[in-house]
């Protein structure tokens, strides 16, 4: 129906039009990938009308009718005043600003602290749904486990010839500090974040792992908590998977993983400080959790075990969080101009006088050149297929996908490949002639330093704004945590939108916000 619509609309011949329905119900639905196979100049008019391929999944594809999970909300939303819900839209702003809801931008000096922007409207998700992407978020998280247990020591996978040595042993996310060295229960990471987008009913791709310290859930927990203070109503329609738990969980988790060294043991998170994009996340799991918030400085290293000093005297650490990056955890083995982590930890961890989450070095994990290795990876370890996709990756190092790259700027996403947050990326078709010029110069300089992907046609969702209800593109963070008793995803997650119209930048720090996510029972 909309594909006749566009043909009809943009006079396409009908040769192409069935070519195009083919490669549709094949499962593609990017259109560079399409501009790509058919060189017609009819094609650019298939992307001035991209948003005939959008998938909203509040109305589906076709637009008329609300999908069964929005059913109830959509009726909802039809008795509200638009007034009041701008109105409540206000009252979320003021509780978030009351409880210190905020991050901090790094590189602005005007404006460093800013209030993460929260839409009202909750982004649902079947249970059905969400169980196919639990499997895949599980078979994923247990595969990147494997790959840092070998990469720290037999390498197998490099032995046989699947992920090339140089991209590992040349990596600088790896730390040959601990190759030979096996973490308690060989967990290397406790807590993960895996981003993922929707561009079709049945189709999810993982956007990148986050296997270092991913940020994000006290939002998660606050965006809820929020919404159930001010429509209780929709609650009570809706049978919506609980979250609050998770601050537990995760406790549980660093407890259990941690056994071997002490019965009942104290565990603490370890902050930079205030001036943390996500000190706030710090503090509120510290609080939730009823443990320790700690910088480096509170450390000391006294018989080879971590110790804090108390006005209540020495206090042994068993478990450490850190929320501190690998370079700076410890001057001594790391950076050695770091003033945020402590010296000696690394030491005491390697001896197991204390357990880190997440390990040391396993940021190579969530490289975004090992990224495109993720399926091959899963195969390797765990003998199965890929649940969940990947996005088709070039890694520029590669001199083939560098003049692919180089060539097609206008229609790619150019990401570092130690990136996060949104800086130093490239977002081809939103991108100036000026713009592309200038970072074709810092990719030609660099090419290592970056991988390519498709812009994919983002699934939307609706958010309030003032003129009425409006779709907006958004991705999905869902947490995870990992601990002997198993690998478990918290039924939700972080969904981060892309306020301004038209904008795939989800981040926070790039003008992004977040929403609540519900995971309905069935």
């Amino acid at each position: 129906m909309i594909l006749k619509k566009l043909v009809h609309n943009t006079k396409l011949n009908t040769r192409l039009y069935d070519t195009i329905d083919a490669f549709f119900a094949l499962g593609f639905v990017n259109f560079s990938t399409l501009c790509d196979v058919f060189i017609s100049s009819n094609l650019s008019h298939i992307k001035k009308h991209a948003d005939y391929f959008m998938f909203d999944e509040m109305m589906g594809s076709k637009g008329e009718l609300p999908r069964d999970p929005y059913k109830n909300l959509s009726s909802w939303l039809s008795e509200q005043d638009h007034r009041q819900l701008l109105q409540k839209s206000a009252v979320a702003e003021k509780i978030f600003r009351r409880i210190g809801i905020t991050f901090n931008v790094y590189g602005n000096k005007d404006e460093q602290e800013r209030l993460i922007p929260f839409d009202i409207i909750p982004r649902i998700i079947l249970e059905e749904e969400w169980r196919r992407l639990e499997k895949g978020i599980i078979q994923r998280v247990a595969a990147i486990n494997a790959f840092l247990s070998d990469v720290y020591n037999k390498q197998e996978i490099v032995k046989a010839g699947i992920i090339p040595s140089e991209l590992i042993n040349n990596n600088r996310a790896f730390l040959p500090q601990m190759c030979g060295f096996k973490p308690p229960g060989n967990i290397y990471t406790h807590v993960v974040g895996i981003d993922i987008v929707r561009t079709a009913e049945n189709d999810f791709f993982v956007l990148e792992d986050n296997a270092r310290v991913p940020s994000g859930v006290s939002y998660m927990i606050e965006n809820r908590a929020t919404m159930q203070h001010m429509f209780p109503e929709l609650f009570a329609n809706h049978k919506v998977k609980p979250i609050r738990d998770y601050p537990k969980q995760l406790f549980d988790c660093l407890t259990k993983s941690a056994s071997r060294l002490s019965e009942n043991p104290t565990i603490a998170i370890l902050t930079p400080g205030i001036h943390n994009s996500a000190y706030y996340e710090h503090s509120f799991l510290a609080d939730e959790m009823g443990v320790e918030l700690i910088q480096g400085s509170d450390l000391e290293l006294e018989n080879g075990k971590m110790i804090i000093r108390t006005t209540a005297g020495t206090q042994t650490v068993d478990v450490i969080y850190r929320r501190v990056d690998d370079a700076f955890l410890d001057p001594l083995s790391f950076n050695p101009d770091s003033v945020l982590g402590s010296p000696g930890i690394f030491d005491a961890y390697r001896d197991g006088q204390i357990m880190i989450a997440n390990a040391p070095g396993a940021g190579i994990a969530d490289d975004k050149a090992i990224y495109s290795y993720i399926p091959e990876i899963i195969k390797f370890y765990l003998g199965e297929n890929a649940i969940l996709k990947n996005i088709p990756t070039w890694r520029c190092s590669k001199k083939s996908n560098l003049s692919y790259v180089v060539e097609n700027l206008s229609d790619l996403v150019v990401k570092e490949v130690h990136g996060s947050g949104g800086y130093g990326m490239l977002i081809g078709p939103t991108a100036s002639a000026r713009e592309i010029a200038s970072f074709k110069r810092k990719l030609l300089s660099n090419p290592d330093n970056y991988v390519a992907q498709p812009t994919l046609s983002l699934s939307t969702v609706p958010i309030l704004t003032k003129a009425g209800l409006a779709p907006r593109h958004v991705d999905l963070r869902p947490f995870v945590l990992v601990s002997p008793d198993g690998i478990k995803v918290t039924a939700g997650g972080l969904t981060r939108v892309a306020l301004k119209k038209g904008s795939l930048v989800v981040n926070s720090s790039q003008g992004g916000g977040t929403k609540d996510t519900w995971v309905l029972e069935t």
